[in-house]
């Protein structure tokens, strides 16, 4: 208690402003602190361990100095804001619970903790990252998020959990381990920017989230890309996809979308899958070097496709349908890589029609066993004549205006970095991608 009494007078009396207080890395320093605060003050924070867990019910900065850290004991949330206004800089913290239910954070944001910054912050091995729970207008940004790996990964917590959130930014963080690294259910008007997110499940995972941005992020070696689910009006542009296993960019119950300039690359299942979604815009984006280019189904031929390359993978598209659907707009198609393609006059249109697919891909994806007949004569010459003769071909995608050219979607060096270090993904496991999507 005299301990307690001293350093509060000490606090009050130090050598800074009256607004800005310096806090010792002793036991029970940081809760005294906090305790005798005003809204408003500046707690800058002594290289050291600090004590958590700790609740800021008032307007109050917390700034670390190099090496500071707070350590919430294995208990709870580490720091819980309820207070608006409230600054979370430059820390280290460490320390969670491990309930899910309780949602244990490094930082938690409830409802009332409106307009927080959380910046620039190591969150190291807790059970969830940042919990935005009902906080407005929050900004996270510049952060270090490393989950937790002593679990199954669908056990995990997230990086990033957005719950009735409107109006947050989440740009320009470090997500890596855990479960998914940006989680988002039931939210509006978010921004999730410039991210960075690797070995982790789903890169950003969202459901229910309207008029949002997903924009500028880089996800490496997930299980998948980006799981956008049950929103209308996005904005998804220039992100990168590399070496995903299952999907690059999955749209499922999407509508009223735009989905443009996204390089996705290298993943060992489909570059994109599309399920029940309509009326989206998908242009300008490069998909390369997946086993499915694109797949579409569940009645998703709504959808504006235009100015796409479709670059080595497999097989380019997957439809099962017997509608035609086609793939141009305002005569502009796409580029696809298997098309032989000759432009006599000039203009950077090809001069034939492109049709990804034949009567055999619909027979082999309705019927795998008859991939046994692939090689044999018969299917052959069913695949010549259809070629020869396109009127006999089925419905299903045709470009009429495909491009000569390839959209050119760089990849910064980091990043490439990163991809090169992507071990192989191991074959035939089980994925939670297609279970998301409904089948």
């Amino acid at each position: 208690m005299l301990l307690r009494l001293a350093l509060a007078l000490c606090l009050l009396a130090g050598p800074l402003s009256a607004a800005e207080r310096l806090v010792p890395a002793e036991a029970g320093a940081l809760k005294t602190a906090v305790a005798v605060a005003d809204p408003g003050d500046v707690l800058i924070l002594a290289p050291g361990r600090h004590d958590g867990p700790l609740m800021l019910d008032r307007p109050l900065s917390l700034r670390g100095r190099a090496g500071a850290v707070i350590d919430g004991g294995g208990r709870g949330s580490v720091i819980t804001v309820t207070a608006p206004d409230v600054t979370l800089a430059g820390l280290e913290i460490v320390g969670s619970g491990s309930s899910h239910e309780e949602i244990d954070s490094g930082i938690r944001l409830l409802k009332g903790g409106d307009r927080a910054l959380v910046e620039g912050n190591r969150l190291l091995g807790n059970l969830v990252g940042v919990d935005i729970h009902g906080a407005a207008d929050a900004t996270v940004r510049g952060n270090v998020i490393v989950g937790r790996e002593d679990a199954h990964m669908p056990a995990r917590g997230n990086g990033v959990y957005v719950w009735m959130a409107p109006g947050l930014v989440v740009e320009g963080n470090d997500i890596s381990l855990g479960r998914d690294g940006i989680f988002v259910n039931v939210s509006e008007r978010n921004i999730f920017r410039n991210n960075t997110m690797r070995n982790l499940r789903f890169a950003i995972h969202y459901m229910y989230a309207h008029h949002s941005e997903v924009t500028g992020n880089v996800s490496i070696g997930n299980h998948l890309g980006y799981a956008l689910m049950y929103s209308h009006h996005l904005t998804v542009t220039d992100n990168l996809s590399l070496r995903d296993r299952d999907h690059g960019v999955m749209l499922n119950y999407v509508n009223n979308a735009e989905v443009a300039r996204n390089l996705v690359r290298g993943g060992t299942g489909k570059c994109t899958f599309i399920y029940n979604a309509h009326r989206n815009v998908i242009h300008d984006n490069r998909f390369e070097g997946c086993a499915i280019g694109i797949h579409f189904t569940a009645g998703s031929e709504k959808n504006t496709l235009t100015g796409n390359a479709f670059i080595g993978n497999r097989t380019q598209v997957k439809h099962v349908s017997s509608r035609s659907v086609e793939w141009s707009h305002a005569g502009r198609g796409n580029f696809w890589s298997d098309h032989p393609a000759f432009d006599l006059n000039g203009d950077g249109i090809a001069d034939a029609t492109f049709r990804p697919n034949d009567l055999m891909d619909h027979i082999l994806w309705s019927q795998p066993a008859a991939a046994l007949l692939v090689g044999s004569p018969a299917v052959q010459l069913i695949r010549w004549s259809q070629a020869s003769f396109p009127a006999t071909l089925p419905g299903g995608v045709r470009d009429s205006h495909p491009l000569m050219t390839a959209i050119d979607i760089p990849v910064p060096d980091a990043a490439a970095r990163l991809e090169a270090a992507v071990p192989p993904w191991p074959q035939g496991e089980t994925s939670d991608a297609d279970t998301l999507a409904g089948h």
